[in-house]
C-alpha cells in the first residue's frame, strides 16, 4: 500500500502583541518566584532558565522588531535591545580570554 503524507492546513499568523515603552512585560506569579529565587541566590535550574527567558524575551523583548510608529517608542524599544544584547554578549564570552586580559591589566 501506498500512502500519502497528510497535509495539515497551516495555522494563519497571528500578530503578536508589541510591548509599548510605558506598558510593563505580561508575567506571572511563576516569573515573579524564579526571578525572586534568583536574586536571593537560591534558584534552581528551572528558575534560573525561566529568569533568564523573562528577562531577554519578556522585559528586554529580544525577540520583536523594535521600530514602532513614534521615535519615543522606538528609542525605548532599543533601550530594550541593548540590555538584551549585553547580558547574551556576556553569556557567550570567553571567559578563560578576559580573565588573561584582567591578569595583564593588573600586572601594568
Amino acid at each position: 500500500m501506498n500512502q500519502q503524507p497528510v497535509r495539515r492546513k497551516p495555522k494563519p499568523l497571528v500578530a503578536a502583541p508589541i510591548p509599548q515603552g510605558s506598558t510593563p512585560a505580561p508575567f506571572t506569579s511563576m516569573h515573579a518566584s524564579a526571578l525572586q529565587a534568583v536574586a536571593a541566590g537560591n534558584a534552581n535550574d528551572g528558575q534560573q532558565k525561566m529568569a533568564l527567558d523573562w528577562i531577554l524575551k519578556g522585559a528586554c523583548a529580544i525577540n520583536d522588531w523594535p521600530y514602532r510608529e513614534s521615535e519615543r517608542e522606538t528609542c525605548i524599544a532599543l533601550g530594550r535591545h541593548f540590555v538584551a544584547q549585553q547580558v547574551v554578549g556576556l553569556m557567550r564570552a570567553n571567559v578563560s580570554a578576559l580573565r588573561k586580559r584582567e591578569q595583564n591589566e593588573e600586572n601594568i
